[in-house]
């Protein structure tokens, strides 16, 4: 596949000789404004170079290829400008993120190779993407995965988490970083340490002994050790080692955008995680999401905001009876599942994963499970 570049410039004349000098070595889309340019980015698969124009009616370079950065952040982005003020220029390369800066007029030979050395950058961030997606991602899937067989109660309320920062992060326009997906699905693995019965009373809202909760508080910790020595997830081990951690707001900029990831990270888990404890703890979504609101010291207001706007019990739960046959992934057990030689094979409350299901088929085929038994299926 051709990768696109799309070029945004209020000046049809100037398009047009951009078409002109790049249709036979790129294929080239053009916009005469910000607001067309974003409506281009947002319909349509993405664009591997946006270039934009600095000086532009309603919204400037620099605004554009701001909001391009967070509809599309793999996109590179480049000014094409006859307007190179300084004050501009730095706002441009700050809040935009400018791979390359260019000044009208350029050459055919400059601008092609520019764009050229955008579109490669492009191609080595989706060949990282590629690599974490299928190595990293594997990897933490399979950590996880051991998690729920080990405790099955951490694994659901990991699971929990995971999709509550999902939402949390699409709602702040950042669910496309792989660090905050994978944050999310470790931030318990720290509990594999944990003694099932003390989870249970921590899930359950019970109170603790010193001793207990001292344990329980130093499970991020644990996690973000044990995470830290894994190249490329530093920032997921951080985000985790820090989700109880209160941070001090005031000394952070206004906008969340501009925050260090790893510390907005962490507050997602946090955010997350009280949730979970709360509606798990029997509140109401409504009165669980306006207790987290009145926590303007912990969380800042466009995080709040985010969270007014999560569906929080959107999920529908139906238990059925089914056979190791007709198990597929995320069905819950809801009672112990046993071979037919009166062994514990899964705990109820366990989550169905790649691995249960291909150890679970074999188990039938050999000895045998006693089925069919119940589950439970999110609708």
């Amino acid at each position: 596949m051709t990768e696109r570049v799309l070029f945004v410039d209020d000046e049809p004349n100037i398009l047009d000789g951009i078409r002109r000098q790049l249709r036979k070595k790129l294929e080239v889309d053009t916009a005469i404004s910000g607001a067309e340019g974003l409506q281009k980015v947002r319909d349509n698969d993405p664009y591997a170079v946006v270039v934009s124009d600095m000086r532009m009616p309603q919204m400037n370079g620099s605004r554009f290829l701001s909001e391009v950065r967070k509809a599309s952040p793999d996109s590179v982005r480049m000014i094409l400008s006859g307007q190179a003020e300084l004050e501009s220029t730095i706002d441009a390369v700050n809040d935009g993120h400018i791979f390359r800066f260019l000044t009208k007029p350029c050459s055919t030979e400059a601008l092609l190779t520019a764009v050229e050395g955008g579109i490669e950058q492009y191609r080595l961030v989706q060949s990282e993407r590629q690599l974490l997606e299928q190595t990293l991602s594997g990897a933490v899937r399979v950590l996880t995965e051991i998690l729920g067989m080990i405790n099955p109660a951490a694994y659901s309320r990991a699971a929990r988490i995971q999709r509550y920062s999902n939402d949390v992060a699409a709602g702040l326009g950042m669910d496309q970083d792989w660090q905050f997906r994978l944050g999310a699905m470790l931030s318990q693995i720290g509990c594999i340490t944990l003694p099932v019965d003390t989870l249970a009373r921590i899930y359950a809202g019970q109170s603790l002994s010193t001793e207990d909760q001292t344990l329980y508080e130093s499970h991020p910790q644990l996690a973000g050790k044990l995470l830290a020595s894994i190249p490329r997830l530093e920032g997921v081990a951080q985000m985790i080692s820090n989700q109880m951690h209160d941070f001090d707001l005031a000394s952070l900029p206004a906008d969340i955008g501009q925050w260090d990831k790893n510390i907005l990270g962490a507050l997602i888990i946090r955010a997350a995680t009280d949730l979970d404890d709360y509606v798990a703890g029997g509140m109401s979504a409504v009165a669980a999401v306006g207790k987290l609101e009145k926590r303007a010291d912990i969380f800042p207001e466009q995080l709040r905001k985010v969270l007014r706007s999560i569906n929080i019990a959107r999920d529908k739960v139906e238990t059925k009876l089914v056979k190791a046959s007709q198990l597929v992934l995320g069905m819950v057990l809801d009672e112990d599942l046993m071979s037919a030689n009166g062994m514990r094979l899964m705990p109820s409350g366990q989550e169905v994963t790649h691995s249960t299901l291909v150890r679970l088929r074999s188990i039938s085929e050999g000895v045998g499970i006693v089925e069919p038994f119940r589950v439970k299926v999110l609708r």
